[in-house]
């Protein structure tokens, strides 16, 4: 199930990237988002002028937070993003690392990758690198990295202990790990968690809240604190489209499957290696 459920994500994900569908007519669902992605970062906590900030085409609503703000980044360091996507949280923190900073996007979607560069060079953004691999096998050297951050993508993630201990691999000593992701505060009923739908929708693979800050530990991060737990939106999660995707393939009724979604939470946590 492992390898179905990262084909469809990358072919759901591929489909937006070549906008051939938003987050609700891929013919999967995807992961939270929204058809206008403006208004979605907004509610999510990205500002006005940080979307003013990036090229057209960057921000595709697919995050569930606002991981940049929270990593409190400095000029000159390099930072890694886990699951760049179309590059926004890249080209937000190029701005704040500087010309002598430097950014690493990586991604295993190759239409995303695409559409990242082009809008890399479409921004001038030549302190933004785009690599191809998986967060679980970083294509990145040990200890090169002063911060990573990822927005809404280790939950996709069927060996997320692997992505923790990657992360934790390639962070200088003192580095720090800040994520914005979906956990759940309840267990999601067995039809649900058997849906590669609901997995490559960022329901599924989400991690109950305690074990995936153990997750942290686990990997040997320290001081590991979360900033901010709030109830992530129904209407940020599902339309209607995904709603009835859910329904068919899992079987459950519309009041399981609205009571299943009320659990999901938007956290954001950070953590440090040890220096």
């Amino acid at each position: 199930m492992a390898d179905d459920i990262r084909k469809k994500v990358r072919e759901g994900y591929g489909k937006i990237a070549r906008g051939e569908g938003s987050h609700y007519t891929t013919g999967e669902a995807s992961c939270c988002g929204s058809p206008d992605p403006g208004k979605l970062s907004k509610k999510i906590g990205y500002s006005e002028d940080e979307m003013n900030e990036v090229p057209d085409g960057a921000n595709l609503g697919l995050g569930c937070g606002n991981p940049v703000a929270l990593a409190s980044l400095k000029k000159g360091e390099t930072v890694l993003d886990l699951g760049s996507g179309g590059g926004f949280d890249c080209f937000l923190a190029a701005n704040q690392v500087g010309p002598d900073g430097k950014i690493i996007g990586v991604d295993m979607t190759d239409d995303m990758l695409k559409r990242a560069r082009d809008n890399a060079r479409k921004g001038e953004f030549d302190n933004v690198e785009f690599r191809k691999g998986f967060i679980e096998d970083l294509p990145v050297d040990d200890s090169e990295m002063d911060a990573i951050i990822s927005n809404c993508v280790i939950n996709l993630s069927t060996e997320k202990d692997k992505v923790f201990s990657e992360a934790f691999r390639v962070l200088k000593p003192g580095g720090r790990l800040m994520v914005s992701d979906l956990v759940l505060e309840k267990d999601l009923p067995e039809e649900l968690i058997g849906s590669i739908s609901a997995h490559v929708g960022c329901i599924a693979g989400a991690d109950l809240r305690e074990r995936y800050l153990k997750r942290f530990e686990k990997a040997g991060f320290c001081e590991v604190s979360v900033i901010s737990e709030e109830i992530f939106p129904l209407e940020c999660i599902s339309d209607t489209t995904t709603i009835e995707q859910f329904l068919a393939e899992t079987g459950l009724s519309i009041e399981g499957l609205t009571s299943a979604l009320s659990g999901v939470r938007s956290i954001k946590v950070r953590g440090y290696r040890p220096r």
